[in-house]
């Protein structure tokens, strides 16, 4: 699947909110949109509009384009229960996601890389697929030459600062954690309406 490679912090300001994990973000200085006309303030959004802004502020958030983000929509129909509830799951156990719920990853795109090159695996099993669907039961471990690079040369020190959400736990000492149940809406702090979403994508 694709993924967005233009400017982040330019999305941040489109928004209106600070999606971005970096602590320089010129979000939090220049709260309006970009461009040069930007400066005069935002405009009230129709309930279209309102709609579309948290459909693409979920999109930014987890790193998906339009047409996975689409899959997930219709599959989240299809199950049986809340559709909202669905949906939120199948972007939370997404591999790439986990990977930086457990504090292995600053930033859910820095997960994406280390999942895309394999450093994680499965059950024992490695996979490099950042959209991996995980169940309840599944271990995700750091592989054992990955232990050795740069990139984790601090991870134990991160991962005592990281508090996991109730459905995840984390063996710092084997530097692996396990998905204990699936996420539920109610205890996920999303910065995004996801019922909005369903109403837009229902239209």
């Amino acid at each position: 699947m694709g993924r967005y490679l233009g400017p982040k912090h330019k999305k941040c300001r489109r928004l209106g909110v600070k999606i971005c994990d970096s602590a320089n973000c010129p979000m939090l200085k220049r709260n309006y949109p970009p461009g040069v006309h930007g400066v005069k303030g935002r405009n009230k959004l129709t309930g279209y509009g309102e709609q579309l802004a948290q459909k693409q502020m979920a999109k930014a958030i987890y790193g998906i384009m339009e047409r996975q983000f689409n899959k997930y929509y219709v599959e989240a129909i299809r199950q049986s229960g809340d559709a909202s509830e669905n949906l939120m799951r199948q972007l939370e156990l997404r591999l790439d996601n986990v990977i930086y719920r457990l504090g292995f990853a600053m930033t859910r795109a820095q997960a994406r890389q280390f999942a895309s090159h394999g450093l994680f695996t499965v059950n024992d099993t490695r996979v490099d697929v950042p959209s991996y669907q995980l169940r309840p039961g599944d271990v995700v471990g750091l592989r054992q030459r990955a232990r050795r690079s740069a990139a984790f040369a601090t991870v134990n020190e991160r991962l005592k600062t990281v508090q996991a959400p109730s459905w995840l736990s984390m063996d710092s000492s084997a530097l692996q954690g396990k998905v204990l149940d699936r996420p539920a809406l109610k205890e996920t702090q999303l910065l995004f309406d996801i019922k909005t979403i369903i109403e837009f994508y229902s239209k």
